[in-house]
C-alpha cells in the first residue's frame, strides 16, 4: 500500500478475494459458445481466455527460474532478502491480467475492427514496434518521471517501490490508478494497428508478451543478459534494459527512469553512473559460499508448489491441500515423472544469519518412496550424494530433515560417517535440539505424559531426560514399554509405566510419534495436548482436544530472507532438525551428531544455546490450560 493511498488505489474486485474470478467468467463462457456455434469463428475472440492463461503460466515460469537463480547466487544483484510483507503485497500480480481480459473482452465486442482478425499483418506488427519504441518509450519516461513527484508518489508509485528487492511480479503491483495509465500507454500501438486495419493476432499477442517479457526481464534480481550480444551490436545498450539497470531505480530512485530502452535515460541524463559497473559486476558473481545446507526432500506431489520457487503466495502459508490443486493435476504429474529420472538434490531456498550463508536442499523423492524397501538403497545413495557434495563446497554443516535421517535407512546417518570418515563437513540430526525442544513444550506442570506412535531415538532421549527429571511417562502397549525399558536409565525406570485404559483420565499431555492410530487418539480425554515427537504433524481427528506443531522453534528477526513457510509450520518458525544444523555452525561444534546412541548430559546446554542466538520456542495454543 503507498504512504498516502490515492483514489483508485484498491481493484474494484479486491472485495471478492479469491473469488475474483468471476468477474471474466460470463466472457469466457461466452467465447467459448461463440466458438462451438459461430461459423466461421472469430478466432481473436476464442483465444482471448486460453491467452490469459498463458501469461499466468508465462509469469509463473519467470517467477521460479528468478527464485531458483537467487538461491544459488549466481549473478545475484542484491543480496538483500525478501519478506512475507512483500510475498503479500505480491499475491495480487495476477490482478492486472484480469484487468486486461476483461477490456480484450469489451474492446472485440464494441469495435467491429477488431472482430476476425487475420492471423498475421507484417504491416502491422512492424507498426506496433515501431510505436512502442516512439511514442510509448517516450511517454512512459515522463509518467514515471511524474510518478516520482511526491504528490503522485507518496499515494500510488511508493506501493510499487516498497519492493527493494524486485521479483519478476514486482513488475506489475502498481495501484489500480497506475495500471489505468499504463494500459491507456500501451493501447496506442494496439488502438493505432486497429483503425488502420493492419492489426493481427500476433500483432496483439506478440505486443503483450513482449511487454509480460521485458517487465519479468527487468525485475529479475540476477543478471541475465549476455555481454556478447552488447559486443554484436553496441547500439543495443540504448535500446534494451537489463536487470542490473532497473536494480538500480528501486535502489537509488532517482535514476533509470526508462520503461524498456535505456535511450531517452541517456538523452536527458538521468542514468545512473553506476548501470554498466554494477552490470559487469552481477555477470562475473559466482555462486555462493555455503556454511550451513538443511538437506530435506519432499512431501507428496502436491509439495512442489509449496516450495520456494513454487507458487510464492502459495508457499507463504503453512502447506494444507487446497482446491486449485485439482486443477493442476497436468503438471503435477510432470513433477512426478520428472522425479522418476532426476537424481540429485536441488537448492530451494537461501538464508543469512550471523554470518552465516544457510541453504536448503530438496532430495526430489516423496514421503511414499521413503517407505518402500526397494527405494531405499536409492535414496540412501542420493543422500550420501548430497553430503559429498556439501563436502565439496566446503559446507561447514548439513543437517538432516524429514525422512532423510531415518534409523532403517542410514542409521540416523551414521553410515555416511563411517563409510567417508575423511569428510570435514559436520552431519547432524538434529536429535539433541529436538528432545530439547519436545522438553520444554511441555506445560511447567507437567507430571504425567503419554508416549504413543513410532519410537525413535528422540522418543528415546525425551523419554529419558523426562523419567530423569521426574515426569512419569507411560505407554499404551508393551512392546512400548519394553523398547523404553531398554533406553532409560535404570535409576528411573521405575517413572515408565505401562498404562490401563482407567488411568487415562490423569493424563492430559501426550508426546506423539508417526504411527499414532485413530484408536489411540480416540482413548484421549476431553482437552488433551498432542505434541508430536516426530517432524510430522498428527492428524487432528479430535476438535475438543489440543494439537501442538511438530517440534519446531521461532526464528530471530536477524534470520533474513525468510519468505515462505517450511512445510506446515507456521510463519517464521523453523523446524528444530533445521535449527540444529544452523546452530552447530554457530557454536563451533566439531563432532558429528548422528547415530543410534542418545546423549542426555547436554540437553540443557543445547538448548541454553539455542536460546542465546535468538530462537524462541513456539507457544502452546492459547487456549490450552493444563489441570
Amino acid at each position: 500500500m503507498a504512504t498516502k493511498p490515492g483514489i483508485l488505489t484498491d481493484w474494484p474486485w479486491t472485495p471478492l478475494g479469491s473469488f475474483k474470478y468471476i468477474v471474466i467468467a460470463p466472457w469466457a463462457v461466452h467465447s467459448t459458445y461463440k466458438f462451438v456455434t459461430d461459423d466461421p469463428v472469430d478466432l481473436g475472440y476464442s483465444l482471448v481466455l486460453p491467452f490469459l492463461l498463458f501469461r499466468i503460466l508465462h509469469n509463473q515460469v519467470w517467477i521460479s527460474l528468478s527464485r531458483y537463480y537467487t538461491t544459488k547466487g549466481k549473478r545475484r544483484i542484491l543480496d538483500k532478502g525478501i519478506d512475507f510483507n512483500q510475498v503479500d503485497r505480491e499475491t495480487n500480480w495476477d490482478d492486472q491480467i484480469l484487468f486486461n481480459g476483461l477490456l480484450f473482452y469489451i474492446g472485440i465486442m464494441l469495435l467491429p475492427q477488431a472482430k476476425q482478425l487475420p492471423l498475421w499483418r507484417t504491416d502491422g506488427v512492424l507498426m506496433a514496434a515501431m510505436l512502442h519504441a516512439g511514442p510509448v518509450e517516450f511517454l512512459y519516461y515522463w509518467l514515471h518521471k511524474a510518478l516520482h513527484h511526491h504528490f503522485l508518489y507518496s499515494r500510488y508509485h511508493s506501493h510499487h517501490h516498497s519492493s527493494i528487492v524486485t521479483e519478476p511480479i514486482t513488475s506489475v503491483i502498481h495501484p489500480f490508478a497506475e495500471h489505468i495509465a499504463y494500459f491507456i500507454l500501451f493501447a496506442i500501438p494496439l488502438l493505432t494497428t486497429l483503425l488502420t486495419k493492419t492489426a493481427s493476432i500476433a500483432s496483439f499477442a506478440g505486443y503483450v508478451i513482449y511487454i509480460d517479457f521485458m517487465n519479468n526481464m527487468g525485475h529479475c534480481n540476477f543478471e541475465l543478459v549476455p555481454k556478447r550480444l552488447f559486443h554484436l551490436f553496441p547500439p543495443l545498450k540504448f535500446l534494451c534494459y537489463t536487470p542490473s539497470f532497473h536494480s538500480l531505480h528501486h535502489t537509488q530512485f532517482r535514476t533509470n527512469y526508462s520503461l524498456f530502452m535505456p535511450l531517452y535515460d541517456y538523452i536527458y541524463g538521468t542514468m545512473d553512473e553506476t548501470s554498466d559497473t554494477l552490470y559487469e559486476k552481477s555477470l562475473e558473481r559466482g555462486e555462493d559460499r555455503v556454511d550451513v545446507v538443511h538437506l530435506t526432500h519432499l512431501t507428496t506431489p502436491e509439495s512442489i508448489y509449496h516450495l520456494r520457487i513454487g507458487l510464492a503466495s502459495f508457499a507463504s502459508y503453512p502447506f494444507s491441500y487446497r482446491w486449485f490443486m485439482r486443477l493442476l493435476w497436468p503438471f503435477t504429474s510432470l513433477s512426478m515423472l520428472f522425479t522418476l529420472f532426476y537424481a540429485s538434490p536441488f537448492v530451494a531456498e537461501r538464508n543469512y544469519f550471523e554470518k552465516l550463508n544457510l541453504q536448503s536442499w530438496i532430495i526430489p523423492r516423496y514421503n511414499l518412496q521413503y517407505l518402500l524397501k526397494w527405494r531405499k538403497d536409492a535414496i540412501s545413495n542420493m543422500i550420501e550424494k548430497a553430503i559429498l557434495e556439501a563436502n565439496k563446497k566446503g559446507v561447514k554443516v548439513l543437517s538432516l530433515g524429514l525422512m532423510n535421517q531415518g534409523e532403517e535407512l542410514n542409521r540416523n546417518g551414521e553410515v555416511y560417517i563411517h563409510k567417508h570418515p575423511e569428510m570435514k563437513v559436520r552431519v547432524v540430526d538434529g536429535s539433541r535440539l529436538t528432545a530439547a525442544v519436545v522438553i520444554n513444550s511441555l506445560p511447567k506442570s507437567t507430571t504425567k505424559t503419554v508416549m504413543t506412535g513410532n519410537l525413535t531415538k528422540v522418543a528415546y532421549t525425551v523419554a529419558s531426560a523426562l523419567c530423569q527429571r521426574g515426569v512419569q511417562v507411560s505407554t499404551l502397549l508393551p512392546e512400548e514399554y519394553e523398547k523404553l525399558r531398554s533406553f532409560v536409565p535404570q535409576e528411573c525406570r521405575d517413572r515408565l509405566v505401562l498404562l490401563t485404559s482407567e488411568a487415562l483420565a490423569s493424563n492430559k499431555v501426550w508426546l506423539t510419534g508417526e504411527g499414532t492410530t485413530r484408536e489411540e487418539q480416540e482413548k484421549a480425554t476431553k482437552g488433551t495436548l498432542f505434541i508430536p515427537f516426530s517432524q510430522f504433524p498428527l492428524k487432528q481427528l479430535r476438535r475438543d482436544c489440543i494439537y501442538h506443531t511438530p517440534p519446531a522453534l521461532i526464528i530471530p528477526k536477524s534470520l533474513v530472507n525468510i519468505h515462505s513457510c517450511e512445510n506446515w509450520l507456521p510463519r517464521k518458525a523453523m523446524s528444530a532438525t533445521r535449527v540444529a544444523g544452523i546452530l552447530h555452525a554457530l557454536e563451533g561444534w566439531e563432532m558429528h551428531e548422528c547415530g543410534t546412541s542418545i546423549v542426555l548430559s547436554d540437553l540443557d546446554q543445547v538448548w541454553e544455546a539455542c536460546l542465546s542466538h535468538g530462537f524462541q520456542p513456539l507457544l502452546l495454543p492459547h487456549h490450552f490450560k493444563h489441570p
